[in-house]
């Protein structure tokens, strides 16, 4: 199967067969495969991408709304909105220092970093708009893209991996802002890595922004924890300013259920008649994505109109449940709409995994991929 993409890249491809979703051609579109799909992304690549993913494109602090029923929302987007506007100096690091007997005043100096904390981290439960605060911020910071980097804890994880750590360090350290989603806090190693990688972006002047994920048994009820936050980064603690976050998920503020799993002949129809759509069993899906690196998951969705899915079924292990979650944020970024036939989203994870220390990335997996589905009823309601 030929692929088309919008941005280089070096694909691999292994055929697969059409007929592994149980229904042979039904319309005049062949569906495409994710688990033909096997992207190389090259690491110049990993760095032009750390802006916002498509969904955010847009978003700014004027198009957040605040639930009126909740303060500290309305309070986070005022705090946010100063923070990026007092980010518009000269880097910190002294970028734009005066030059020796410049004006006769002698030897150059860097300006002194500025007073108060130079992070924010945005602590509330899943589904309350950190995401897009951190986006309205990127986008609000007075700066080139060029000199602005915003991505997930495990990207940035990945570009020190593509990179090597020395050259990462290097490749930010002229930036004025990193913002950081999704901060993982249940990796001891990563945790200590992003941090040591954030202390030198510190001492380098960038500024910094950040949400998390909460540490293994802190079971709080849609709750991250800035306490956990602060420890894990200890010596960077003191850089940040927590601004708390409360209310409900937006994602089903107001919004119907989720709608029933649709058929597999439902879901094949579909995705024969609509155009740039991916047809795949899910449980061969599961399997191809052990094969894929998680960094690669993006360009994994690349151009796709929609994914469909059949013989939805429970995931197996955390591992794979795990990888489940990055596609599923790849996806709900890219705005990608999700078909399903078989198993209910809300029963994808095991009571185990639910109650365990990594349940808040498998809800948000579920909140994400229930309103994905809501995106793709239409594809089958006209037929």
């Amino acid at each position: 199967m030929s692929c088309s993409v919008a941005r280089p890249l070096a694909w691999v491809t292994v055929p697969t067969s059409p007929a592994a979703s149980g229904f042979g051609p039904i319309g005049d579109t062949a569906p495409l495969s994710l688990c033909d799909r096997e992207p190389h992304v090259p690491a110049d690549r990993l760095v032009a991408e750390m802006v916002p993913p498509p969904r955010f494109d847009s978003v700014r602090f004027g198009t957040y709304i605040p639930d009126p029923n909740q303060p500290s929302q309305t309070e986070a987007v005022r705090v946010l909105e100063g923070f990026a506007a007092g980010l518009g100096g000269a880097h910190a690091s002294g970028a734009g220092k005066v030059r020796r007997g410049f004006l006769g005043l002698g030897k150059g100096k860097a300006p002194k970093t500025p007073a108060g904390p130079r992070g924010v981290y945005l602590d509330g439960g899943y589904g309350v708009g950190k995401t897009h605060l951190l986006a309205s911020l990127w986008h609000a910071t007075p700066a080139e893209p060029a000199l602005k980097a915003f991505g997930t804890f495990v990207e940035l994880t990945n570009l020190v991996g593509a990179l090597g750590f020395q050259k990462t360090v290097q490749t930010l350290s002229g930036h004025r802002l990193l913002c950081i989603d999704e901060f993982e806090l249940d990796d001891p190693g990563d945790t200590v890595l992003v941090s040591t990688l954030l202390g030198k972006l510190v001492d380098a002047g960038v500024a910094l922004a950040a949400t998390s994920n909460t540490l293994p048994g802190k079971l709080g009820e849609g709750r991250f924890a800035s306490a956990d936050f602060l420890r894990e980064i200890q010596g960077l603690s003191a850089h940040f300013r927590s601004l708390r976050i409360d209310g409900e998920d937006y994602r089903h503020r107001g919004l119907p259920e989720a709608p029933a799993p649709f058929t597999d002949e439902q879901v094949t129809r579909a995705a024969h008649r609509t155009p740039g759509a991916s047809l795949d069993g899910f449980p061969q899906l599961l399997d191809h994505l052990s094969r894929v690196h998680p960094s690669r998951y993006g360009a994994l969705t690349d151009d796709l109109k929609a994914v469909c899915l059949t013989d939805v079924r429970p995931v197996p292990d955390q591992s794979t449940a795990l990888r489940l979650v990055v596609l599923a944020d790849r996806l709900y970024d890219r705005e990608v709409p999700v078909l399903a036939a078989g198993l209910p989203f809300d029963r994808l994870f095991s009571e185990d995994m639910l109650n365990g220390g990594y349940r808040k990335k498998y809800f948000r997996a579920i909140s994400r991929l229930t309103a994905l589905a809501r995106d793709a009823k239409s594809l089958v309601e006209p037929f």
